[in-house]
Formats: structure tokens, sequence, C-alpha cells
């Protein structure tokens, strides 16, 4: 509901400032809600003392109408209105999240740790939820490489848990970055772990179920993150181990099977490139610029608005003031001259060879 009243009214005040006829005409606008956002005064001094307890822990806050919120969360149906975090926020590396099982073999350890290691290296984003086991190995190996992880929490800033993930925990805050969007004295119950899966699944651009059992949470994960149309991955384990049947059972359903970084690599390898474009804008708008002499003028319209991170033809379609056929037409065309690669679930990115 926040999400619809942001893109209905734009920003937060906007919303507060809304009429009770504005109000109604959101979808599924409930009139207990209508009353809330009209009493809005009323919580000013809560919302004041609970903002100022958090400053002076150094906590920061972003939300969702921020530029530095994260680009692929905001692009979930239901991306969190705000994030408190530690660390620091940034959006110029792509993120990928490992998973697994709490009660990982030591086989699911070391791969978890290897593989965070080596991804980390290639500049990639670490992301999990600092639980025991397969978690707290991918965190660890993407901090051995020198690389940013950012950990996910189920529960509020100032609740750490595990708790003997204590000095992890501090590691993250100083060269990564952690998250949560429960209040800071938030206890980890059991329900918000579900829920903070869909961040881990809506930050990255692939998720990697290193062990998981048949029930495992990680699965819901790996759902979450198939429903956001981002690439899964799977390592696959012994037939006889019960703490891999969650990952065979993604395999059965088509997640792309992991024997070494390379496999995702090859997979995401439009991603890898992202920090390139940021380090060098001017030779990229030369590079662009030559590509768009040889293309049509509506062509070269449409691939503004596409970049490396995969976007949706509707959002295309949006943007550009163009027609459904159109566009898809255009993007053909783009296809074709390598310009840009579809993705599954009709997303468009920027083709490695272009940018």
């Amino acid at each position: 509901m926040i999400k619809k009243l942001i893109d209905q009214f734009q920003t937060p005040e906007n919303v507060l400032a809304a009429s009770e006829n504005q109000l109604i005409k959101i979808d599924k606008m409930s009139a207990k809600v209508i009353k809330g956002i009209k009493n809005h005064k009323i919580y000013q001094d809560r919302a004041k003392n609970e903002l100022d307890s958090i400053i002076k822990k150094n906590i920061k806050i972003v939300v969702l109408t921020d530029p530095e919120y994260p680009a692929l969360l905001r692009q979930i149906h239901d991306p969190p209105a705000l994030l408190t975090y530690l660390g620091r926020l940034d959006n110029s590396s792509p993120c990928l999240s490992i998973i697994g099982s709490r009660n990982a073999t030591s086989y699911g350890l070391s791969t978890s740790s290897n593989l965070s290691f080596k991804l980390a290296k290639k500049g990639f984003q670490i992301v999990s939820g600092m639980a025991r086991g397969i978690d707290s190995m991918a965190h660890n190996g993407a901090l051995k490489a020198n690389g940013k992880t950012i950990a996910v929490m189920g529960s509020g800033l100032n609740k750490i848990y595990p708790p003997e993930n204590y000095k992890l925990f501090q590691a993250i805050a100083q060269s990564g970055l952690i998250f949560s969007e429960f209040k800071v004295n938030t206890e980890p119950l059991p329900n918000n772990f579900p829920i903070r899966n869909r961040i881990i699944a809506g930050l990255s651009c692939g998720s990697i179920v290193v062990e998981a059992a048949k029930r495992s949470g990680s699965l819901i994960t790996a759902r979450l993150a198939s429903e956001y149309n981002r690439e899964v991955f799977a390592v696959p384990g012994s037939i006889k181990s019960k703490k891999s049947q969650g990952t065979h059972s993604l395999l059965k359903q088509g997640a792309r099977l992991v024997e070494n970084e390379m496999d995702i690599i090859d997979e995401l390898y439009q991603f890898i490139h992202v920090k390139k474009e940021k380090k060098h804008p001017a030779s990229l708008q030369s590079k662009k610029s030559t590509h768009y002499i040889s293309g049509k003028a509506k062509g070269h319209k449409l691939i503004n608005f596409i970049d490396p991170y995969p976007v949706h033809i509707d959002s295309l379609i949006d943007k550009s003031g163009m027609g459904s056929s159109q566009v898809t037409s255009l993007l053909l065309d783009l296809e074709l001259e390598g310009k840009v690669k579809r993705h599954q679930g009709n997303y468009y990115s920027i083709s490695e060879e272009y940018h």
C-alpha cells in the first residue's frame, strides 16, 4: 500500500497532504488507513523520538523515494518503505545472494566460502542473512577477498542474531552494509525471517542456494527470486544427503546448476561491467554516441532507457511514450544489432559488447 501511495503521489509529504477523496481512489485503500493518514500529526512526537534515538547510534535510514535506495529492490511489488542500515550504500556494484542451511555440512560451508570469495573478487556484492552456516561463510568469504558484503537482518540492528556473530556483524558494518526493515529493537522472531527473505532476493540479480533441506527457508528466497525474474542457481550435493534435497528440487524445477563460479559469471556477465560504466562516463558516452549515429532515431531514444540492469518492457513503453508494438520492434532490431540482450520475462539490458 505504501508503494501504491508513493507511485500515485510521488512523495510522502504529498500522501499526507492528500484529500480523503484522493485517497479513496487508491485500489484496496481501507478506511482505517485513510483515518491514520488524515490524523498523522498525532504520531509526530513518537516518530521524532524514534528518529532521534536512531541517529544517536549512528544508524542511518534510506527510504523508497531516495535515489540511493537499491534500484533492483525498488522493482519488487512490496519493497520496504524504509531500511535502517549500518555501513555505506553502494549501488555501483551488482548484488548476488548466497544462501543455504544453518546446519550445513563441511562440503556446504567450504563451497559457500569459496564461491563467495571468487565472486567478490569479480566485483559482486555478496548478500546473505547472517544466519549460522552457509550465510555466515558467504559473508566471511567476501570479507576474506576484501570484497563487499551485505547482511539482511531478521531483527532490528540493536539485536544481533545469532549472538555468536557479533564480530562478523562489526566486520560487515565496517567494510560492507547491514540492512533491516524492522525497528531497531525488534527481536529475531521466527516470522521475521521469511519476511526479510524478499529483501535478499530483491537486492540480487541472482540467488545461489548452496545447501538446503526439503523445507529450508532458503527455498522461499529462491522462489521469490524466480518471481522477481532473477536468476536462480543451485549447487548439487550427494544424493544421499537430506541437506541437499532442497537444492536438487530446485535443479529439477530449472535452477541453473553450479559447479564453480564460472557457471554464475557466464550467466551474469553483463552485471560485472557496471563499475566500468561508472568510472568512465565520458568514454562510455562517446562509445554510445557512435552506436546512436548508426541507429534509427527512435532506437536512439529507446536505448537511453536501457542500462546494465535488466528493465521490463512495460517500463520501457511507459518511459519512451511509444506503443507496445513499436517498442517490441525496436527492441528486436537492437537485439539483432547486438546492442541489447533479452532476458527471461521480457526484461532487457545493454549488451556487454555495447557498453
